[in-house]
């Protein structure tokens, strides 16, 4: 590290520095004089990195850092610094080793369980039972670890956001060095395309711009102010416009910094730090506390007691089928006076390993396999499975504005015309499409094909395509292009390359019409080139067939000068000459109250235009004003100030970034699910506020919506203690101005509520909350920093995908409860079997297995696996997004699943005692139960091993049945889907036939896998009882006759054993059988929006989607 400290590169630049000659103002410097390094005591690490230098003149910033701006640091005192400091790049994390990983797969109570469980098997010899359970967890640590190996990244890819080299002032010499090597007081150069090094206190500038949405979500690049100084330390991180920083990209302009501060000081460096931070409180405990805190962090991850609420039950409940294994072992032996010899040792272990649901890490693996796979089609990648099912219990989303919410890019959305009216543009989807969306004027759509606009029209549209640099194309020509098109457009390239625009392309991904909105047929992709206001002002034009390169093809104009946009003036100016009239036409935009000034205007038709601006900026929009004007053929073109005075307004326009199409409405699906939306973004309050009401974040129907912390801007958040954030009636809607500090603050502040946060975001100054967050779900085209702290990954960047990641959430959820409650009856029902079965003794007085060892085995894994895997791929209920969060405290043991589950569990468990008892004593036999028959078959053993056979036969029986009748917890068999008032908006043309009354048939066959599951486990439990060897020597059974009868008569009992249960929760509205079936207008009363159009247009948009 640090190794090449100076000059690693020598390559002198041929560039001059902006301000090689200002003359420096400040106390005298020399060169390697360094205040910081005087106080500085060897050992001691770094200094600390200068802070708050945007309150701080440029001059006052060198003196601090040491360093002569006329020659920046000397090759020795750099090389001192980088000894000091440290390389300036980010500490990645240490990385997830292989065995963190396979550590992550075991660290689960119920894989310890197991473990012990099959140790317990090998014990005793029982290796089959001992096999089979090591299959089981290998499976689960395999799928597990190729998911986790395949999607962890480490937080190293934070590197990617640094330059490669700088251009920096050394001994008086610009030189190319590795930005590696940088050091605070280095003097930085940066010009169009540079990346950042560092962050940097700018000295001076030329029309400089930065893109910083990656760091503080603002969504236009930022204007740089060298010589402001501000007051407030406190100032936003967006709003230091004094300030450049690492890892920004220089759009426009040139400018010249001092380095203030480099590596993990830098503010990416901050985010980094806090990703990488595991406990903010522990610096205040002492050695001791530390020692026993981390020991016991240690013992909870061990036993996956830290993690998602199912995660946490999950390992509890293994926890406690452990504790309640070992006390049914001291039953046993307890039952015979503890003299434990072989027969005994063995049925206690055996009833212990009863009570283990040996099968259910399996299918819990299976099903967020399957999970993840189907929210991989609905364009969510999942890089933590165990998201999967928490994502369901969601209670707020805080989400980012920029690329998240809104599409990224920048169109034009209104424009005042006087004699014209006002223009406006709506459902754009693609920016860069000049066919994508519609256009209204004066609130009638417009027909663009049909539509001629006027000479005042003509003219603004002109003036806005022709003042403008930025280039906007398919991506490859269209085949009705002519060659003269295509000729025409890559000069057009070229003279933007000769006017230092962005060289940078952004291609479109929609498959779009020609470059005109005639009515051609085509299937490029679009891109643009320039600055993002002036895209947006050329695409508006492009719509009227009026692009820059269109006009001067078809019309006879020579651009005669330019005077570029400059950030003192803030505004444009081309001029071109129409041959046709032996004219000259001037066109000029800029800020409304830049352009004011040089209007040929009366002061109240000024005033008229700045109110109609501010309006529009209150709207959250950027407000450009258009002008124009005539001079006569000869007139001198020279002085930039005779040319812009004395112009003809021709109109404002407003362009801003735009939500996408599909927010709106899944904002709506997401507040009728009981989920609360907040917007937290590093723009301006007032684009915030105007985006969070356009999508309906922000409507009068939203509680508090009207109050003044509903809006927020992040320093007035920031200033408040927990305390005061906790006695808030609510936690503010909208923060503007975030920083990542914010972000964190306000998922610590929804913790605190006991709330289910998931955070949403792209940029890096989201990965900080994304990763504290109970679920992260980052941008698929957003930062690697962002995707490696999140757990899941939108692939189409849309939020409307969040609706679907949720829906799939709560289908799993209830699905894990049904097969918990299929798992759970079969173990209680084996216990029951077994405890009481002790009483059966043979001749020898050893108790006699109601069911064989590998008939339990044999149940648990395989006829209940399957059944357990069919009820977890169960279709999502049709209310599931009509009805409130589940109660994370309770989480998937509701009182309901634990009743039901012993009241299955004991019809279960006794009708398998009936049948045993009933073949053993009541049938032929007379009770000879023989001798030494759990050990194999002898000539005594005949009516044990049909007994066993027929209590097997019912146990397989009644679990295939139970598979069934466990997909409602309260719906009859027979009348599983009701007609409900919502079938019409969310079921199949099938379903709706379906009514009440019985309809058996559809409930046994809508679940494909679970009737194919159900059908191999009847066929197969034939074999199993009649082939030879297999039902004797190996499942201690053998072929059975009239038995069959009692087999049946069990499950018809236990049938209306269980619907009569059911029909007693119907009957008096326990649990979920006093649920009806919520319709989407019942959901949206319950959260208080209107009910009429919005409801319809959603419905509308869901019937178009399927």
């Amino acid at each position: 590290m640090g190794e090449e400290t100076c000059l690693p590169t020598v390559e002198e630049s041929t560039e001059p520095p902006i301000c090689t000659q200002r003359n420096y103002h400040g106390p005298p410097t020399t060169t390697g004089h360094n205040t910081q390094a005087e106080l500085h005591v060897h050992g001691e690490g770094p200094p600390a990195p200068l802070t708050a230098a945007h309150t701080l003149t440029a001059e006052e910033v060198a003196q601090e850092l040491g360093v002569d701006l006329r020659n920046g640091l000397g090759a020795t005192e750099a090389k001192s610094r980088l000894a000091l400091h440290g390389p300036n790049k980010i500490k990645g994390a240490e990385g997830l080793s292989l065995w963190e990983i396979l550590l992550r797969q075991i660290s689960n109570s119920l894989t310890i369980v197991l473990l012990i469980t099959m140790g317990l098997s090998f014990g005793i010899n029982d290796y089959i039972e001992g096999g089979v359970i090591t299959a089981v967890i290998l499976l689960n640590i395999c799928v597990g670890f190729y998911q986790d190996y395949k999607a962890e990244k480490t937080i190293e890819s934070l590197k990617s956001l640094s330059a490669p080299e700088s251009h920096v002032l050394r001994d008086g010499t610009l030189y190319k060095i590795k930005a590696v090597d940088l050091v605070p007081g280095d003097i930085v150069n940066l010009n169009v395309g540079s990346i950042v090094p560092a962050d940097l206190r700018l000295i001076d500038g030329m029309n400089a711009y930065t893109d910083e949405a990656f760091l503080t979500g603002e969504s236009l690049p930022v204007e740089k102010t060298p010589n402001l100084v501000f007051d407030d330390e406190a100032l936003p991180t967006g709003d230091r416009t004094n300030l450049a920083f690492s890892g920004s990209k220089m759009t426009t302009g040139r400018c010249i910094g001092i380095v203030i501060a480099t590596g993990m000081h830098t503010e990416v460096g901050k985010i980094a730090h806090m990703l990488r931070q595991k406990d903010t409180g522990e610096q205040d405990l002492s050695t001791v506390a530390l020692v026993r805190k981390r020991i016991v962090g240690g013992v909870k991850t061990i036993l996956g007691l830290v993690g998602t609420p199912l995660t946490v039950t999950l390992s509890k409940f293994a926890l406690l089928l452990f504790a309640l294994a070992i006390l049914l072992a001291i039953i046993v032996f307890s039952a015979n006076k503890w003299q434990v010899g072989g027969e005994v040792l063995i049925y206690g272990i055996c009833v212990a390993v009863a009570v283990i649901p040996e099968s259910l890490i399996a299918v819990l693996t299976i099903t967020m396999a399957v999970g993840a796979k189907a929210m991989a089609s609905s364009n969510v990648i999942i890089r933590k499975v165990s998201a999967i099912e928490a994502v369901g219990g969601v209670t707020n989303i805080c989400s980012d504005k920029t690329g998240t919410l809104t599409q990224g890019r920048m169109i034009t959305r209104k424009a005042l015309i006087p004699g014209v009216g006002t223009l406006e543009v709506y459902e754009t989807n693609d920016p860069y499409n000049p066919a994508s969306g519609h256009v209204k004027l004066d609130g009638e759509r417009l027909l663009l094909d049909d539509f001629s606009p006027n000479t005042t029209f003509d003219r603004f549209l002109r003036t806005i395509a022709l003042c403008n640099l930025s280039t906007v194309e398919p991506l490859e020509p269209s085949p009705t292009s002519t060659e003269e098109d295509t000729i025409e457009r890559k000069e057009s390239a070229d003279r933007d390359d000769e006017r230092d625009t962005d060289g940078s392309t952004i291609q479109s991904g929609r498959l779009t019409r020609p470059t005109t909105a005639s009515s051609q047929t085509a299937t490029e992709k679009w891109k643009a080139m320039g600055e993002p206001t002036e895209i947006a002002l050329h695409v508006l034009a492009m719509r009227f067939n009026m692009g820059r390169e269109r006009i001067e093809a078809t019309r006879d104009l020579t651009q005669e000068a330019e005077f570029p946009f400059d950030s003192t003036v803030k505004k444009m100016t081309v001029a071109y000459r129409d041959h046709t009239t032996s004219s000259l036409e001037i066109m000029t935009k800029g800020a409304t109250e830049f352009v004011l000034p040089i209007l040929n205007v009366s002061e109240e038709k000024k005033r008229e235009i700045l109110d109609a601006a501010e309006g529009m900026a209150a709207d959250g929009l950027r407000v450009l004003c258009i002008a124009h004007k005539f001079l006569p053929s000869g007139s001198d073109l020279s002085e930039r100030q005779a040319i812009e005075k004395d112009l003809d307004y021709l109109g404002l326009i407003a362009i801003y970034d735009p939500p996408r199409n599909e927010t709106k409405g899944a904002v709506r699906e997401c507040q009728i699910a009981g989920i609360t939306v907040h917007m937290l973004t590093g723009d301006h309050p007032g684009t915030a506020k105007a985006i969070a009401q356009e999508v309906g974040i922000l409507t009068r129907n939203v509680p508090n919506a009207n109050t003044s912390t509903t809006v927020m801007v992040a320093k007035d958040f920031d200033r408040l203690t927990d305390e005061e954030i906790d006695n808030m009636e609510t936690l503010p809607l909208v923060v503007a101005r975030c920083s990542p500090s914010t972000k964190v603050k306000m998922v610590s502040a929804l913790h605190r509520r006991n709330r289910f946060c998931v955070m949403t975001g792209d940029g890096v100054n989201d990965s900080p909350a994304l990763k504290m967050a109970n679920v992260g779900m980052a941008m698929g085209t957003g930062s690697d920093v962002a995707k490696d702290a999140a757990e899941m990954v939108l692939t189409d960047d849309n939020f409307a995908s969040i609706v679907k990641a949720v829906e799939e959430g709560r289908r799993l959820f209830d699905n894990i409860q049904k097969f918990l409650m299929h798992l759970l009856i079969s173990n209680i029902a084996q216990v029951i079997l077994l405890l009481i079965g002790l009483a059966f003794k043979d001749l020898e007085g050893h108790s006699v297995f109601p069911l064989s060892p590998i008939e339990i085995l044999w149940v648990n894994l395989i006829t209940s696996s399957f059944l357990a895997i069919g009820l977890g791929l169960e279709e999502s209920q049709t209310d599931s997004m009509f009805r409130p969060p589940h109660d994370l405290k309770v989480g998937v043991f509701t009182k309901e699943l634990i009743t039901d589950k012993f009241i299955y569990g004991f019809f279960m468990g006794s009708l398998c005692l009936a049948s045993f008892s009933i073949v053993a004593y009541a049938g032929p036999g007379g009770g000879n139960l023989g001798t030494n028959c759990n050990e194999g078959y002898n000539d005594s053993c005949g009516l044990v091993y049909r007994a066993r056979a027929t209590t097997y036969a019912t146990i397989t029986l009644l679990l295939l049945v139970t598979a069934w009748e466990v997909k409602h917890f309260s719906r009859s068999l027979f009348n599983m889907y009701p007609t409900s008032p919502d079938s019409a908006s969310k079921t199949s043309n099938h379903q709706k036939r379906i009514r009440k009354g019985i309809s058996v048939v559809p409930t046994i066959w809508r679940n494909h896998f679970l009737f194919w599951a159900v059908t191999a486990g009847f066929l197969i439990m034939f074999p199993i009882i009649y082939i030879p060897v297999i039902n004797k020597s190996v499942f201690k059974h053998e072929g059975i006759g009239w038995e069959w009868g009692v087999s049946f008569a069990c499950v018809a009992i236990y049938v209306a054993a269980i619907e009569s249960w059911k029909a007693v929760k119907r009957r008096f509205g326990i649990w979920s059988g006093g649920h009806k079936v919520r319709s989407r207008e019942d959901a949206e009363m319950n959260a208080g929006l209107d009910t009429g159009i919005g409801g319809a247009s959603v419905r509308e948009a869901v019937a178009r989607e399927k």
